[in-house]
């Protein structure tokens, strides 16, 4: 910034103020360390660093105003001695209360310090180099600012790629910690698509991670592709955050997968939420922002293993065990009849109120309502996927032998009897734990 041209002050003046620095720098460290709490916070290091700032800026100051031309004061390197993490421990604000008590030393010398004539003169020239110093600190501190959002969006999206890949190494939890992420706990993947009407992945990215902030809430994002990813952290309950966000995705589902205690456990959930964002076509009127739980039944017609794991270990398993036979029966009754209570009771021989009682135990038993037509059809699959896991498998795909068949024995098993056969995949999966899933 180019300042005016400005008076030259007399030789007596400029000795004088040169012969001072030892004492100015003397007495703004002494009036730091009486006004600013902050100053007496920091650690014996980190206040000489902010003390040799204190007396760069002095020498600077003394420089420039013993110099026979007018030119704007070489602020900047008043910093350059100072290490870029002081940055992080003293803020902008605490920099410029540091500026302002250096001039005020020196304004309270000035009588002492001026020649005849050259109070003014004196005066001026501080207030014009606190100024020029406020903006070298914002440039400083911006410029810092800078540097670390950048690397903090690297680290963010390192963290990012290593839940979606699944890799919950060393190299992630050091990151994590860099990035405050060490202790977060209540952890969920969230994914969207990515909104068009911003230029970029950037403004997607703030404007989320802004949003949730105001919900008290962490905020890991990236975009990928065309998909806005989020990883939330510290809340239990997360489905209602987002749907109180739900404007910073684009058009189309929000999937939110389950919430898992720590980061590194995330990649359950974006498995979820990722199978969940594709499967959630199949459902025409899918609510705008949705559990991957609600999609089970999509999910699993598509393909995603765990899913079909969960609805057996969620229905099917009850139940078929032991004692629970009749609801079985029941409920196999209550689907084929199309939901009919009467045609139901026929079926089994038992009073339409029995069918009835049933019906609630199966809604107590598996949690799935089927006087409700969504989860009607969610047991439905469940019950067939049940089967066949339970169900011995005689062919392999397309109808071509299975692979433990017999390669001498060309001929199909008589009517009525199975050559050898592999077990199904559903078969092993439905032995899992319900924790497994």
């Amino acid at each position: 910034m180019s300042t005016r041209s400005r008076q030259h002050p007399s030789e007596e003046t400029s000795r004088a103020v040169e012969r001072s620095a030892g004492d100015l720098a003397t007495l703004a460290s002494r009036r730091m360390e009486e006004h600013l709490r902050w100053y007496r916070e920091l650690s014996a290091e980190e206040r000489s660093q902010v003390g040799l700032v204190a007396q760069a800026g002095i020498s600077q100051f003394i420089a420039w105003f013993h110099q026979e031309e007018s030119h704007a004061p070489s602020a900047i390197s008043i910093f350059a001695n100072a290490p870029q993490e002081l940055t992080r421990t003293v803020s902008l604000r605490q920099t410029l209360d540091l500026v302002r008590t250096v001039v005020d030393v020196v304004e309270s010398r000035v009588e002492n310090l001026a020649g005849p004539g050259d109070e003014q003169l004196l005066r001026e020239s501080v207030l014009r180099f606190s100024r020029e110093i406020a903006f070298a600190a914002a440039e400083v501190y911006a410029g810092a600012a800078e540097a670390r959002g950048a690397w903090d969006a690297r680290l963010e999206a390192l963290v990012v790629d290593a839940v979606l890949r699944g890799e919950a190494d060393d190299s992630m939890q050091s990151r994590a910690s860099a990035l405050g992420w060490g202790d977060v706990a209540d952890v969920t993947f969230v994914v969207g698509s990515t909104p068009t009407a911003l230029a970029g992945a950037v403004p997607a990215v703030d404007d989320l991670r802004r949003s949730v902030r105001q919900h008290h809430v962490e905020a890991l994002a990236i975009v990928q592709r065309s998909r806005l990813i989020a990883i939330l952290g510290g809340t239990r309950d997360a489905t209602r955050v987002v749907e109180q966000v739900a404007d910073c995705f684009g058009p189309g589902p929000v999937v939110v997968g389950p919430t898992v205690p720590h980061l590194f456990a995330a990649g359950r959930s974006a498995r979820a939420a990722l199978s969940g964002l594709s499967a959630a076509a199949a459902w025409p009127h899918a609510p705008r922002v949705l559990e991957s739980d609600a999609v089970l039944p999509e999910r699993a017609l598509a393909g995603d293993a765990p899913a079909r794991r969960i609805l057996v270990d969620r229905i099917h398993r009850p139940l078929s065990a032991a004692g629970h036979a009749p609801l079985l029966d029941t409920a196999t009754a209550y689907l084929e009849s199309g939901g009919s209570l009467e045609a139901s009771a026929r079926a089994l021989f038992v009073h339409p109120n029995t069918v009835r009682y049933r019906l609630g135990r199966i809604s107590d038993v598996t949690g799935y309502d089927l006087s409700t037509p969504r989860e009607a059809w969610t047991v439905r699959i469940a019950l067939a996927l049940g089967r066949l896991s339970a169900a011995p498998a005689t062919t392999g795909p397309a109808g071509m032998p299975s692979a433990t068949s017999s390669v001498a024995e060309p001929t199909r098993p008589a009517h009525g009897q199975h050559g050898p056969v592999d077990a199904p995949v559903l078969e092993e999966s439905s032995k899992l734990s319900p924790a497994t899933s």
